[in-house]
């Protein structure tokens, strides 16, 4: 039966976290979602926006908890706290508004932007992946789906797709493989996506 106030320390949420623990996740994303509302709304931002920097502030918190050398060198707090806040500074600029940055918090500030930068590439180049399968075509965008994504075996691709045994479905991923590379790296960045949209 799940506890409604789990109380644990930074490195039970870590190790939750770390084994995919879904009651120490609801802990967690309880027990710091008012820190980001305050920080979001007391700066230009709405309820709304709150959840979204905190939903994104969780992911850039777990995938570095997957991490092997992974190490919390400051509270856990002040880690999501950093992390909010500049992703909501960046949503900010985005937005093209101008904003004096109110904080209630005091103390040490993680430096996290590394942390944050390196989720960011990952949803771009995820998006420039998404572009380049779109461009690519069948049978090949479904064939890598299939692969990477739902995780089907080589023998059930071969089954699917009508060829004659898994080495010849291997075969064909291969050179699917071989012009998704060439049409992500040839493709433009999503910054210039978005610049030749406007």
């Amino acid at each position: 039966m799940s506890k409604p106030n789990l109380q644990l320390t930074d490195s039970q949420y870590l190790q939750g976290l770390r084994v995919g623990n879904n009651e120490v996740l609801t802990a967690l994303y309880k027990k710091y979602y008012n820190l980001v509302l305050k920080l979001v709304v007391n700066n230009s931002g709405t309820s709304e926006a709150a959840k979204d920097v905190y939903q994104e502030t969780i992911i850039v918190l777990y995938e570095n908890v997957k991490k092997p050398q992974f190490e919390l060198n400051c509270q856990l707090q002040t880690f999501i706290y950093s992390v909010a806040k500049r992703l909501w500074l960046k949503q900010l600029k985005k937005n093209g508004q101008t904003f004096l940055f109110r904080e209630d918090e005091e103390g040490e500030i993680a430096d996290v932007s590394e942390d944050v930068s390196l989720h960011e590439q990952k949803e771009k180049d995820f998006e420039k992946v998404n572009q380049s399968l779109a461009k690519l075509g069948e049978p090949c965008a479904t064939l890598i789906r299939d692969f990477y994504i739902t995780k089907l075996s080589m023998d059930e691709i071969a089954e699917k797709f009508g060829y004659t045994n898994a080495d010849n479905a291997k075969n064909q991923k291969y050179k699917c493989l071989q012009r998704l590379k060439k049409s992500f790296f040839d493709s433009p960045t999503v910054e210039q996506s978005e610049i030749e949209r406007k």
